[in-house]
């Protein structure tokens, strides 16, 4: 990967943890998820052919929970033809492929006016899994339009989203899905290009597996990666305000906003599309550890954090540190030796400086293991994910305190600058 590419993959190009929803950064970062409001248009327009122009202005919560009920049979029975409506057929199509299970649709209340036509949207609470790869169970409310079917007898479903609720990739529409015994990739689209750009994720999502099990024990792998359309996709799977992932290549968090719902790597594709391979295993595989560590609500301090995910995904990259810490030696040649090791207020990724703190965090991270060998980086990482404090953790393995060890890092920087 050239020294532009490395730059992306911490600078331009950023990943995240979902703050509170998944566990660190990422990225973990964090972002307010501003709602994005849809604009209906309720205008009236002459019905198409085969559609009668007198329809009920008005909701019609019995035959929608209906419609919800013949929807999970049809997800239930792995029928996906008999699921009423277009929209709900291809979700059915999707949710066999991923072998949904647990599934759930409970229709809540509408969502606006109902149209001339006869058709509303309205918010519907959703549960799934996905086998074979979640413990949880995903729970969110999804905007679901209905509207009177073409035979006059009950509702159909005929779009998913809306109302600024979250939307998950394998709701908005036909997706492919590769799987491994440790991988799965929810890529959207259904054309012969889509088809390539899954093979791509999947084999790096493989990858990444194999990435940190070379450092950490992770007996059962089950990494999922889901890919939308495009970066508006994502900021509509996270429930995020336009352009706030911006420059972001990857988020780890739970797929529904919770603290304890599944955790999957979701995806930008128009940022991670332009990495060349290497770029875009970096950031996988930094994504991937956090998936496997599952420190979302650990007080993890962020240089531990983001510099431990980057030491896994970087330790067999064979780059020299003129390209790996391009943007910290910089930074330091520039503005001198930062006082202290990167904190929350470092990683804010609206910075310019925010692809330096991702190098700082790594370099120190990588000084420790020198110091004290890699097993003593993982248990440090270990013991404060789950409840230690950072002090005692290093003394414990290096025999320096926090301020010590900030010192050391302080002179390879200086040292690196020269």
């Amino acid at each position: 990967m050239t020294a532009t590419d490395r730059s992306s993959s911490r600078g331009a190009v950023r990943s995240r943890l979902w703050p509170g929803v998944l566990v660190g950064l990422v990225i973990v970062v964090l972002v307010a998820g501003l709602l994005v409001w849809r604009a209906r248009d309720d205008t009236y327009v002459v019905p198409a052919a085969g559609r009668s122009a007198e329809r009920p202005a008005a909701e019609q919560p019995t035959a929608a929970a209906a419609a919800l009920a013949a929807w999970g049979r049809s997800i239930a029975d792995h029928r996906p033809g008999e699921a009423p409506g277009s929209a709900a057929r291809t979700a059915a199509e999707n949710a066999d492929r991923l072998r949904v299970q647990h599934f759930s649709a409970r229709y809540l209340a509408v969502d606006g006016a109902v149209a001339a036509d006869g058709s509303w949207t309205a918010d519907v609470a959703l549960t799934w899994r996905f086998a074979g790869f979640d413990t949880a169970d995903a729970s969110e409310e999804v905007g679901v339009t209905f509207a009177p079917s073409d035979s006059g007898d009950g509702v159909e479903i005929t779009r998913f989203g809306g109302g600024g609720a979250r939307l998950p990739v394998w709701l908005s529409g036909p997706v492919q899905v590769r799987r491994t015994g440790e991988t799965m990739v929810v890529l959207a689209g259904s054309d012969a290009a889509a088809g390539q750009r899954a093979d791509r994720f999947d084999a790096l999502a493989v990858r990444a597996v194999a990435t940190v099990r070379r450092v950490l024990p992770w007996p059962h792998p089950a990494l999922v990666l889901e890919v939308p359309a495009d970066q508006a996709g994502l900021e509509q799977m996270m429930g995020a305000e336009t352009d706030s992932f911006h420059g972001v290549a990857a988020v780890t968090a739970t797929v529904d906003g919770s603290a304890s719902g599944p955790v999957h790597v979701l995806v930008n594709p128009q940022v991670i599309g332009g990495l060349n391979t290497e770029g875009a295993q970096i950031v996988l595989s930094h994504e991937a550890v956090h998936a496997a560590t599952f420190a979302a609500d650990a007080a993890v301090p962020s240089w531990l954090l983001e510099g431990f995910a980057d030491y896994v995904a970087l330790r067999d990259v064979r780059l020299p540190l003129s390209t790996t810490a391009r943007q910290i030696i910089a930074e330091v040649r520039a503005d001198g030796v930062p006082h202290r090791l990167p904190g929350a207020a470092e990683f804010n990724d609206q910075s310019e400086t925010f692809g330096a703190e991702y190098e700082a965090a790594w370099l120190a991270c990588r000084l420790l293991a020198r110091i004290a060998g890699e097993p003593a980086l993982v248990r440090v990482y270990d013991d404060v994910r789950d409840g230690a404090a950072i002090d005692a953790a290093l003394r414990r393995e290096t025999g320096l305190s926090v301020a010590a060890f900030t010192a050391r890092w302080r002179q390879e920087l200086t040292e690196l600058a020269r």
